[in-house]
């Protein structure tokens, strides 16, 4: 009953997300519609037990490719400035915190259950053994340990030149407010 439950939430979620992908006239509510989209995904993954794909889906998708959307978007000019006074929906910021702080109370609940759970200390050796007794978490370890230990140099120069992006790319998208010194440069000649 509950995988049914989950099923059809998760598949709502998906659902409202796309039509409001295509809907949505501000390109930034559509990229932020994407996201909702790409997160019921994950929800259905994990409803698969497909954690690895789930967290893909999290991180490459909801991650980087909708804040690659959004540098674009930042780069065209296509968002509007909108006056943060206004307010085009009443309720936003209470729905807001009400949601902020069922979050904080769940992460609260979350640590407090997990301080009262005893965690068993694990070797490596019984470590490799439990992944190879269990198979369906097996490839995330092997994965994890690759990634983390092999290859980690690599892992963290990609996490840099990631971040030189989205700063750059702020940078670049940045209009010169007036007064800012603007050099033009024709034919060798600053005017």
């Amino acid at each position: 009953m509950m995988e049914l439950f989950v099923f059809v939430v998760a598949a709502a979620i998906v659902l409202f997300g796309a039509v409001g992908v295509v809907v949505r006239k501000h390109p930034v509510h559509a990229a932020l519609s994407l996201v909702m989209t790409l997160f019921g995904i994950a929800v259905l993954f994990v409803a698969q037990e497909a954690h690895f794909l789930a967290a893909v889906q999290v991180i490459v998708y909801a991650g980087a490719i909708v804040v690659l959307f959004l540098f674009v978007i930042m780069l065209l000019g296509v968002d509007n400035a909108e006056d943060l006074q206004i307010e085009p929906f009443k309720v936003q910021r209470p729905v807001a915190a009400v949601i902020g702080a069922g979050v904080v109370t769940m992460v609260g609940l979350a640590i407090i259950v997990s301080r009262k759970a005893a965690v068993p200390v694990v070797t490596q050796s019984e470590a490799v053994k439990s992944a190879a007794l269990d198979p369906n978490d097996g490839n995330i370890r092997a994965l994890a340990r690759d990634v983390f230990s092999d290859h980690v140099l690599a892992f963290e120069l990609t996490s840099a030149l990631l971040v030189i992006a989205v700063v750059a790319t702020v940078l670049l998208a940045r209009k010169p407010k007036r007064g800012d010194l603007v050099i033009i440069e024709t034919s060798g000649v600053a005017k």
